[in-house]
């Protein structure tokens, strides 16, 4: 038996790979009206060509570097995490976006599921909570509920500037004074290495700190310390997210679409849209646990794509508006919807191969129909039954969706299934041509709200 770890053996890493199955987006399968023909798909690789060659440029200019993170030290990372797991109950971590987002989904989908329920030595790591939203009820009652002396605080924000981070960072970090809290131990600064004022304030009052790459986004930026830490502190084993994620820029490094699951991803997005009228995207999981995870996608494709030029400065309006749904919780609710509603839709679907538990049902009450089918199955069995049945309806009624599929949910099919969807979003950007790095529009609603709230320099518009 090799000494290397089991996630670089091949014969380990070949039952852990994410798989794409886009054939039901195409016009052999659902008809010409909405699924995408052989010319039309044929007729891109023009285009797919051009945008391959706008990323590897950029990559090898060194301006994208969330592509190189895979191979990253960190060191800096477990050792603070390590503090932390021995010398707190609690962690809590600041940010909104992509720095609560990210977190937020690696910890619903590898955590157990009430994780903050198990008591402490049954539970891998201090409890787990976020202060994302400016909301005064959320803030000050999850801050009741803690005990200062046993509370680590961990800000999050590239420039320290978002309002609802700072107004958090402001309740926490006087709650943690009061408390007697000793700020320098407790309070860690995720930000930039060098510029920015929550920069300046941590390192004004010797905040211990972690740095986020300077040409790396929020909604990239998961696979940086600021996920990459709160997912330590939790016990997750951040160098298994990593190596998932090394595997996955392996597989997506060429501009073949039949090769590249990540390109052919966002090709067949770009094409429903354009060529399908199919302005919206669905994505749904069949877990729970990656319900989290849907939530930082719509995120991470609303603010990159949608946007108003192109890169010559033409208005384009441009983007498709992702939408979260769950199954089978959704199949109660939105798929009606999606069924027999606009056809404007097209919908990914999340299934999971195996999950932790599998919940045998009992053969109870089995004179009732309703009930004694069931029994002698099991619940992993139904939810599996239900994507099917789901994608069969929409497939029958010429809707289109694909799906991706996920052998199990452990680190390595994670770290892969986060680099898929930013690769892809990139690729997207090019195939748009609009700059998917950006988000004037959510700036222009920071600058209006430093305004009202009456930050020096911003002139107060909302008052008119």
């Amino acid at each position: 038996m090799s000494d290397m770890p089991r996630y670089r053996q091949n014969e380990w890493i070949s039952d852990q790979q994410i798989s794409l199955d886009s054939s039901r987006m195409m016009a052999a399968k659902i008809g010409e009206a909405h699924g995408i023909s052989v010319s039309q798909w044929e007729a891109i690789r023009g285009r797919v060509a051009a945008a391959h060659q706008t990323l590897s440029d950029a990559r090898t200019a060194g301006s994208l570097p969330f592509f190189d993170l895979p191979t990253q030290d960190t060191g800096a990372i477990h050792q603070m995490a390590d503090r932390v797991r021995a010398r707190y109950k609690n962690f809590v971590v600041v940010g909104i976006g992509g720095s609560s987002l990210g977190p937020k989904a690696t910890h619903n989908c590898l955590s157990p599921r009430h994780y903050n329920l198990l008591p402490d030595d049954q539970r891998d790591g201090p409890r787990f909570f976020l202060l994302e939203n400016a909301d005064p009820d959320s803030s000050a009652e999850l801050l009741e509920l803690l005990d200062p002396s046993e509370t680590c605080i961990n800000v999050v924000s590239k420039s320290g500037g978002t309002a609802e981070t700072a107004a958090n960072m402001l309740l926490a970090t006087e709650w943690l004074d009061k408390g007697g809290a000793d700020l320098t131990q407790q309070v860690i600064a995720t930000t930039d290495p060098a510029d920015g004022n929550l920069r300046k304030l941590a390192e004004r009052e010797g905040w211990q700190t972690l740095p986020i790459p300077p040409k790396v986004g929020g909604r990239f930026s998961q696979l940086t310390g600021v996920g990459l830490l709160p997912a330590a502190v939790c016990g997750i084993d951040i160098d298994e997210l990593l190596a998932g994620a090394a595997h996955m820029e392996a597989r997506t490094r060429t501009a073949d679409l039949e090769q590249n699951l990540a390109y052919r991803f966002a090709a067949v997005h770009y094409l429903a849209d354009t060529q399908k009228q199919k302005p919206i995207c669905v994505v749904m999981p069949y877990s729970d646990a990656l319900s989290a995870m849907a939530d930082w996608f719509v995120q991470l494709w609303a603010e990159s794509l949608g946007k108003a030029y192109d890169r010559q400065g033409k208005v384009v309006n441009t983007g498709q508006t992702p939408l979260a749904a769950v199954g089978a919780i959704d199949q109660h609710s939105q798929v009606q919807l999606f069924v027999e509603g606009p056809a404007d839709k097209m919908v990914t679907f999340l299934r999971v191969g195996e999950f932790t538990h599998q919940c045998a049902l009992p053969d109870r009450y089995g004179d009732l129909d309703s009930f004694s089918y069931l029994g002698g199955q099991t619940m992993a069995d139904l939810l599996g039954y239900e994507q099917a049945a789901t994608e069969m309806v929409l497939t029958d009624l010429q809707r289109p969706s694909m799906r991706i599929d996920l052998p199990r949910l452990n680190p390595f099919v994670l770290g892969q299934l986060f680099y898929f969807y930013e690769v892809a979003t990139a690729f997207a950007g090019g195939l748009y041509d609009i700059d998917p790095f950006d988000q004037p529009g959510v700036e222009l609603g920071k600058v209006l709200t430093y305004g009202a709230m009456g930050r020096e320099g911003f002139e107060n518009r909302l008052a008119d």
